[in-house]
């Protein structure tokens, strides 16, 4: 297939790319779509499986055994965790019934039911001020930002980590950041008490023949990675650049092409965060004071 694309870049000039020209075909070119890449000295299984993820949104109904969701737990639990506080806590969510609600609060995502398990991840304190409880233990810290963000983080690399185990295992996998529209419905679904939040859900499952997930191409290297101080003037050429790598594969997806007004769309206004724009107070009714 050739398809060539033309339009302005932010330093008004024309590019052209042709799909043909830059298909790419290793793990590592299809992460940038640059065919130019080759795979450094370095490679092993592991950087080809963390290069190869994508998300899955078609999943097969075969059941995840207990077994599997045991290892991907012990997988998650072998990430980094600040101060060795491990604030964080998982729910995996089988019944058919709660996955349908939890769907609805997140904007009706159908692979949400789809696939046997979702896994949501969940910042929590609530154990550690029982362990203050049980002891008479003043716990005053954990009313701070800091304390919530070590929640939020904690949780993020753990999943990150279990996300990694189950790629590994043939299984697909997709985050379900739009739990977080509705975090008093959820907390209220889940069960959860004060002080324990929904940070995301992670849809886990066998991927279905005709998923066709793709590798979604990512910003160059060197418009993330700085040497010594950062340079926002530098990244500008990096991002035209990857405005027409995209659009190219955007294009192959019968998307629309511009990522770059895909994010000022999504950031245009408050309305656009669908919920999420009252996270703060959200936060605080559920127990996270964010002194």
């Amino acid at each position: 297939m050739r398809l060539t694309l033309e339009w302005g870049t932010a330093v008004g000039f024309p590019v052209r790319v042709t799909i043909a020209d830059i298909a790419p075909r290793t793990a590592l070119q299809q992460r940038y779509w640059d065919p130019a890449l080759t795979e450094p000295a370095q490679w092993n299984p592991v950087l080809e499986a963390l290069h190869s993820h994508r998300s899955v949104r078609r999943y097969l109904p075969d059941p995840l055994t207990d077994e599997t969701l045991d290892v991907l737990v012990s997988a998650a639990q072998s990430a980094a965790t600040s101060s060795n506080l491990q604030a964080w806590s998982v729910v995996a969510v089988r019944n058919p019934e709660r996955k349908a609600r939890l769907a609805a609060l997140a904007g009706e995502q159908a692979h949400i039911v789809e696939a046997p398990v979702l896994l949501v991840w969940l910042a929590d304190f609530a154990r550690v001020r029982q362990l203050a409880g049980d002891r008479g233990a003043p716990i005053a810290g954990a009313d701070y930002l800091e304390s919530s963000y070590i929640g939020f983080i904690d949780a993020a690399l753990a999943a990150q980590n279990a996300v990694t185990a189950a790629e590994s295992l043939g299984l697909g996998t997709v985050f379900i950041g739009a739990l977080r529209n509705k975090p008093e419905e959820v907390a209220a679904e889940l069960g959860l008490p004060p002080h324990v939040f929904a940070v995301f859900g992670l849809v886990v499952g066998h991927p279905h023949p005709d998923a066709d997930a793709q590798i979604k191409p990512r910003l160059p290297r060197a418009a993330v990675l700085h040497h010594e101080k950062y340079d926002l003037p530098a990244q500008r050429d990096h991002v035209d650049a990857y405005e027409g790598r995209i659009a190219a594969f955007y294009s192959a997806q019968q998307l629309e092409h511009s990522w770059i007004d895909r994010v000022l769309d999504r950031l245009a206004s408050a309305a656009r965060l669908n919920g999420r724009d009252r996270l703060k107070e959200s936060l605080i009714r559920l127990g996270f004071p964010l002194r």
